[in-house]
């Protein structure tokens, strides 16, 4: 309760009124802005003279579920077509905990330094529960973030396999339009996603910590033969000694595999991101890969068959997509599914019967 009474020591007087934090008129004018869509062929022209913003805005509209952006995008992505193809694609994995994103900010800082312009895609897994993505690469990278010749790109994996679809590999092309000469891209962890990876990059790395206990039985052949490089990172303090034995171990298993069509020979080397020791001897072995593929063509006979290949998966995402949405298959699919969950029906003639409503 207020007391106004002058004689008593618990008076209190009116207090100042505080100024709007932000005036009107100005609030006006960014939620005008904000309203103000730019046309495709101005997002087009903001990337080509490496707008970043524009960059975010277009990759944006590439990410989105929403059937109306579907179109921009597109037209986006042919504008920037004939300017993309112009970088290096490097794939980064490995399982959780063994230092992707502080890799790769020591190895981004490395590339801009000596003159590169690098572009992180950086997946988050999304939550099977709640399908929300924490989004935190930009903080953990809080280094490179800051650097005017790098671009980080933190993007929700979704419902996608792995993380890594059309919607990353046209976020390349976008990329490379927008003057990046390196493009990472940072997969969700060891798994399934490391085969979309593979077939969107052309050079994949498999980043490994020595002491875990899998030096050889724990990683899959299958990612074994995908890499072109083994990485042992966190080599440093008492984990030096570790990390040198566990190269020597994978030096030997790498020997087991049968030889690539690239003619490369993986190899493996040791590091500390922490430290930033090493991550130049990365970059030559990088260095010497490419070398060796752009002499013997291998490297524009991938680029050719990714193509293929992706516009085959774009066919496959598109039919796919047109079922679920067809009205007939909408208004049944429920029925269907309850009939299956209860045995009045096998899945496989629930599935015909849906395919003959499809195709009708």
């Amino acid at each position: 309760m207020k007391r106004n009474n002058p004689k008593s020591a618990l008076t209190e007087n009116d207090g100042i009124p505080q100024p709007e934090s932000i005036s009107a008129l100005s609030l006006q004018k960014v939620v005008a802005k904000r309203k103000l869509q730019p046309t495709a062929d101005e997002l087009i022209l903001g990337i080509l003279n490496h707008d970043k913003v524009a960059l975010s805005r277009a990759i944006t509209l590439v990410e989105s579920t929403n059937p109306t952006h579907l179109e921009k995008a597109n037209q986006i992505i042919n504008g920037c077509l004939p300017h993309a193809n112009n970088s290096i694609r490097i794939g980064i994995t490995g399982v959780p905990g063994v230092g992707k994103s502080t890799f790769i900010e020591a190895f981004g800082t490395y590339l801009t330094s000596i003159g590169k312009k690098v572009a992180v895609l950086a997946v988050d897994p999304s939550s099977t529960i709640s399908h929300g993505s924490i989004l935190g690469d930009k903080t953990r990278m809080e280094e490179l973030v800051k650097d005017e010749n790098a671009f980080i790109r933190p993007s929700a994996s979704g419902e996608t396999l792995g993380g890594v679809a059309r919607k990353t590999r046209e976020t390349i092309i976008l990329c490379e339009a927008a003057g990046f000469d390196t493009i990472i891209i940072e997969t969700v962890g060891v798994g399934q996603s490391e085969t979309a990876v593979h077939s969107m990059v052309d050079f994949f790395l498999l980043l490994k910590i020595a002491g875990a206990g899998d030096e050889l039985q724990g990683i899959k052949r299958g990612i074994m033969e995908m890499a072109d490089t083994i990485v042992i990172n966190k080599a440093d303090g008492d984990n030096v000694a570790k990390a040198k034995l566990a190269k020597t171990e994978f030096n030997r298993a790498l020997h087991l595999f049968p030889a690539k069509n690239s003619g490369w020979i993986p190899k493996v080397t040791t590091c500390s991101a922490f430290e930033k020791t090493g991550i130049d001897g990365v970059w030559k072995i990088i260095s010497e890969y490419f070398e060796l593929v752009k002499t013997n063509d291998y490297f524009n006979a991938k680029r050719q068959s990714q193509n293929q290949y992706w516009m085959l998966e774009t066919i496959n995402e598109q039919l796919k997509n047109h079922f679920y949405t067809n009205p007939a298959i909408a208004a049944s699919l429920e029925d269907y599914k309850n009939q299956v969950a209860t045995n009045e029906m096998s899945p496989f003639a629930a599935a015909q019967e849906l395919l003959k409503k499809y195709f009708g």
